[in-house]
């Protein structure tokens, strides 16, 4: 008798539990006036990112964000916007990353990064009636207002160099990751704040330090969650950080990626807006206590 496969079997509990959390992600947003959309998932050009990588279909390639063609929308007119869509990024793989995985996105036009940390203050309280959850041995307090670090803040008290020395040396993203990241509170959802303008190749500048721009990341438990910023609209500002991006991919031996021409062309009318990427499998992780991605997902690609 052939038994069923249990690696599969096992997630049943977790994948119910998974899909009544998206069915509450997406009521939230319909409830509060936000239109659901779908755009392509395999597009001619991403944004070119340093530490993104898109994964090749023929001769285009796969979303990595389906930001661009959202802000299109946006530009075109549209109002608030959401997507729980499949993105997809090369080379990505660990207890937190997958190359396949899903996104939740929502963009607000006439707005700020600042409105966007109330979304994420609103969506988790409306994702726990407790307002609390337990990750990990670790009770996290979900009930608003949460803390706000900045990127220098965060520097002075848990770095081992300085912001400029880090920023100089190419070592910002490893301070972060290995300095920074471990040691912000667990017990409360924190938003780090205002990276440097190098750091946020989207976003716009802060108009009362332009050193730093308009961009958060949010972690809870620890776990990076979200990564949001007040957009860029300026096309010329805009299609020369690209070609700055461009060129340190190409420095560094990367695949070179083609401009996103209708995106920098329709910036000219995009209102101001802010935009919010979210990981929906690592949400799904916290809901359910669970530490490795794999276990949230119906399969990963080693199952296939």
């Amino acid at each position: 008798m052939i038994e069923p496969n249990w690696q599969l079997a096992r997630k049943l509990q977790t994948l119910e539990k998974r899909a009544r959390i998206i069915q509450q992600i997406r009521a939230f947003f319909i409830t509060h006036h936000f239109l659901e959309i779908e755009t392509p998932h395999r597009i001619p050009a991403n944004a070119p990112e340093l530490n993104i990588d898109a994964v090749p279909s023929a001769d285009w390639f796969l979303q990595t964000s389906p930001e661009l063609c959202m802000k299109r929308l946006l530009a075109a007119g549209y109002p608030n916007l959401f997507q729980i869509c499949r993105c997809w990024r090369d080379g990505e793989r660990s207890n937190t990353h997958l190359p396949e995985y899903s996104m939740l996105e929502w963009y607000r036009s006439h707005c700020d990064y600042r409105q966007l940390m109330a979304d994420c203050e609103s969506l988790l309280s409306h994702l726990s009636s407790d307002q609390e959850i337990t990750w990990q041995g670790q009770t996290i307090n979900l009930s608003s207002p949460w803390p706000r670090i900045t990127i220098a803040d965060a520097f002075l008290q848990f770095s081992s160099i300085p912001l400029a020395e880090a920023l100089a040396t190419d070592e910002f993203d490893s301070v972060i990751a290995f300095e920074i990241e471990p040691n912000l509170p667990k017990n409360k959802p924190v938003f780090l704040i205002e990276y440097p303008v190098e750091h946020a190749s989207l976003a716009r500048k802060k108009t009362s330090a332009p050193t730093v721009a308009e961009r958060f990341e949010l972690y809870i438990g620890g776990l990076e969650i979200a990564n949001a910023f007040s957009e860029l609209t300026d096309p010329i500002e805009q299609q020369q950080r690209f070609r700055d991006e461009e060129s340190q991919r190409r420095k560094q031996g990367k695949c070179p990626y083609p401009n996103p021409e209708p995106f920098i062309k329709e910036l000219t009318t995009l209102p101001p807006s802010a935009g919010i990427a979210l990981g929906v499998d690592r949400l799904i992780m916290l809901f359910c206590d669970i530490n490795i991605i794999d276990d949230v997902v119906s399969l990963t690609p080693e199952q296939l």
